[in-house]
């Protein structure tokens, strides 16, 4: 292939800077059909949310960069007098050995120029290496090798598997795999149900991650919440160790879970910030700001040989965030001018009309709410990794004079580590330790702890239950949950929300009050980033599969074709060289229960017997066998667990007993000296006698000793 064939392939730019029109004046994907009048749309039904500041500047802006790029593509191709550019795989190699480089787009909006830009820093382990400081990068620790073959003519192929979060909430992982090279987006978890009694968590199946581990260049995330981070350290404790690159709030959470698993001496952590890059292999990822509950949340453009890949993470578009930039439009605008293959996008709200309100609104509520009960003692529930809520609460507690104490681990991790990298600005004096709380008056306390989904074991759930230690709920408290139950957790908020109101306490939650806003863009925010983005490919992602459903309705309306949109499924891979997408075969992938310090050793059959026993008890029947003779010498005995009461049901306890003993017998009689036979007999013979006096199905463990 010939450097002008390879820079056509890998979307080089024609003279001054703008890329080749595709016949028929429709861009690099001729077949897109993301119209103008839909990207006007959706801008439209954004503007209610804009600050009016805010409104004159950036419309203008965006509408600009989608004009330009329609523009740019319906004039003549030029003669191109620029000297061709060098894409020889070591010039590639060399050009993709920095881990983290400022965009062009960015440099060139603060003023940067070609001719003055100095010679780009490469980040090893966090440490800039420059011409000035010419530190050499450690063996396996910073650059990693291009794996490109010279006089490769065979066009590459790229393969995008989710693992997780695909007819789910929670639990997101994806590779991306392209050639010889490998990398993760995210590694989270999920919570188990009711169908998993006894479990703690649900991680990944990393059976296939652990297979191409030695191809794998490393992970990156979008953000710190559980369904993101949390499987990182059992994917480490399963011998797969690469770098880690996230934004700074993201890395000092993960730093805390490796830490309490023995994990942090020997892991690569790297701090990226939006509008930096990473090369992994022949691929890179830019992490692009975004908007979403927890701060530091960052999209992906993912640079691959045969286009660049859009993939959102969780987010939302709010003009008004409490703390950062809004999300970067912009930059997404400018990568659907130059051409998106594909767009991987959040689905999580993808059912509801509208748009995500603003963060602020709940602060205006909190106001409001601190107001009205400035007699009472506050207890606020929320989502301990929502360090925007947290800062709202602290700003309301010193606006009317409070103290703020904290309760539950996960929230006394979050505001620690988050006071200690700058996200959190509460004044000195404002927050007092958990232990004090009964040292100062009712009306002068604010107690910010978790529970905001009923957990069990939870801080206010102890409350309500009257288990805390140090924190009594009283008719003088005023609690506000400040969270909308996850799916399948309504019960149990119920359930706490009614424990309080026993207590006498006022109980705010959402449907009274604007307390809580979804960190997930709503249907008109979804359109717009398709509109912005203008791809070629549609794959909705994160979400049950009524929400991926839905989106793929959005992403129709929005002018995109039928063919052009893939409703994957955990573990089918799909591949695209470019031109075509399709779904090419699947890989391992599942669930992984964790149990205590049990990794994988909970399956099925397990979960079958916990259910077994939660739903009809035990028995077990217990008889001594001589050994020599074959006689029986005591017993049988029955021992009910969870089925019936002893005392209260001895005539049939004695029935059964009866029938044990004559089946143990009859079996001596024919000379049966079987033990597994025995035991399989008397299982049978016990249990018909149970279900037919009780119509139920205990699970029957006959135990036969030899003496």
């Amino acid at each position: 292939m010939s450097d002008h064939d390879n820079k056509k392939e890998n979307g080089a730019t024609d003279t001054a800077g703008k890329r080749p029109a595709a016949r028929g004046g429709r861009g690099r994907y001729p077949h897109r059909r993301v119209t103008p009048k839909a990207t006007e749309s959706a801008l439209e039904a954004a503007m209610p949310k804009l600050p009016e500041q805010a409104k004159p500047e950036l419309v203008e802006a965006i509408l600009n960069t989608t004009k330009n790029s329609r523009k740019q593509t319906a004039k003549p191709k030029q003669e191109n007098t620029e000297p061709k550019q060098d894409h020889t795989p070591a010039a590639q190699a060399q050009n993709n050995g920095q881990t983290a480089k400022k965009n062009p787009q960015q440099q060139r909006r603060r003023g940067a120029t070609a001719a003055a830009k100095p010679a780009e820093p490469v980040f090893v382990e966090n440490k800039a290496v420059t011409p000035e400081n010419p530190q050499k990068p450690k063996a396996q620790k910073g650059r990693v090798k291009n794996s490109g073959t010279p006089g490769r003519k065979k066009k590459e192929l790229l393969r995008i598997i989710p693992l997780g979060g695909l007819g789910e909430v929670g639990k997101n992982i994806t590779v991306y795999e392209c050639g010889n090279d490998a990398f993760l987006v995210d590694c989270g978890l999920t919570f188990p149900d009711e169908s998993m009694p006894g479990v703690d968590l649900v991680i990944p199946d990393f059976t296939y991650v652990t297979q191409i581990k030695d191809r794998l260049r490393g992970i990156v995330i979008t953000h710190g919440h559980e369904d993101h981070i949390g499987g990182l350290a059992y994917l480490f404790k399963n011998g797969v160790n690469v770098p880690v690159y996230a934004t700074r709030l993201t890395i000092g959470l993960i730093e805390g879970k490796f830490k309490e698993h023995g994990l942090l001496d020997k892991a690569r952590l790297n701090v990226i910030s939006p509008g930096e890059s990473v090369a992994l292999g022949c691929m890179s990822v830019e992490f692009i700001n975004v908007n979403h509950s927890i701060p530091d949340s960052c999209g992906f453009a993912i640079t691959t040989p045969v286009g660049v890949i859009v993939q959102t993470g969780d987010f939302k578009i709010d003009f008004t965030p409490i703390k950062g930039d809004i999300i970067d439009l912009a930059r997404f605008g400018e990568l659907g001018g130059k051409g998106v293959l594909a767009l991987l996008s959040d689905s999580t709200n993808a059912e509801r009309p509208g748009s995500t309100p603003s963060e602020r609104t709940v602060g205006e509520s909190f106001d409001k709410l601190f107001q009205s009960h400035e007699k009472k003692r506050i207890i606020v529930a929320s989502f301990a990794s929502n360090v925007h809520r947290i800062q709202q609460i602290m700003d309301a507690a010193v606006k009317y004079k409070r103290k703020v104490a904290v309760s539950g681990r996960s929230m006394e991790n979050v505001v620690s580590k988050a006071l200690e990298i700058g996200y959190l600005d509460i004044p000195s004096g404002v927050l007092v330790d958990i232990d004090s709380v009964g040292k100062y008056p009712a009306d002068k306390m604010v107690i910010v702890t978790t529970g905001s989904q009923g957990e069990p074991m939870s801080a206010l759930t102890r409350m309500a239950m009257g288990d805390h230690r140090k924190v009594t709920v009283t008719p003088n408290d005023c609690i506000i949950i400040s969270a909308s139950p996850i799916p399948g957790n309504e019960k149990l908020v119920t359930r706490v929300i009614n424990e309080l109101l026993k207590l006498g306490a006022d109980v705010v939650y959402e449907k009274m009050y604007d307390i809580h806003v979804s960190g997930h863009a709503c249907q008109d925010e979804l359109k717009m980033m398709m509109a912005m983005t203008k791809p070629k490919f549609f794959l909705p992602m994160h979400g049950e599969y009524k929400h991926l459903k839905k989106h793929a309705e959005l992403a129709r309306s929005m002018g995109i074709a039928s063919q052009n949109i893939f409703i994957g499924d955990i573990g089918k891979i799909v591949e695209t060289d470019g031109k075509t997408m399709r779904f090419g075969g699947s890989v391992p992938a599942g669930k992984t229960l964790v149990d205590g310090l049990g990794v994988g050793d909970v399956g099925s059959i397990v979960l079958r017997d916990r259910k077994h026993l939660a739903q009809d008890g035990l028995i077990i029947v217990v008889a001594a066998i001589d050994t020599a003779s074959g006689q029986l010498l005591a017993g049988p005995d029955i021992v009910s667990r969870g089925f019936v009461y002893v005392r209260e049901s001895e005539d049939m306890i004695g029935a059964a007993k009866k029938i044990a003993r004559d089946c143990i017998q009859k079996c001596i009689d024919n000379n049966t000296r079987e033990w597994g036979v025995i035991k399989q007999r008397v299982k049978d013979d016990v249990g018909d006698y149970l279900w037919q006096v009780t119509k139920r199905n205990p699970m029957i463990l006959p135990v036969v000793q030899e003496i």
